[in-house]
């Protein structure tokens, strides 16, 4: 499974992606947040935020969307500019 931090939550994590290999119990983006902060207070803080989006396969995904090993899932905190 490959994840992809953008923004401040890259900055956060310390790398813009990773390979990861989550337990059979990870089925969902909501437990997937919960299992990479697990010992990263601060990322599951960044993480779990309101206006983070969790992108699955370049789909917006809700909290209880299924994931599985093969996913892409990115994680977008809101972007800024003008």
């Amino acid at each position: 499974m490959k994840i992809v931090y953008c923004g401040r939550v890259a900055e956060i994590a310390g790398t813009r992606e990773e390979e990861v290999a989550p337990p059979p119990e990870i089925r969902t983006v909501e437990t997937l947040r919960a299992w990479l902060g697990r010992d990263r207070p601060e990322l599951l803080t960044a993480l779990c935020a309101p206006a983070v989006r969790a992108v699955v396969n370049d789909e917006v995904a809700q909290a209880d969307r299924a994931i599985a090993a093969g996913d892409e899932i990115a994680f977008l905190p809101p972007v800024s500019g003008g």
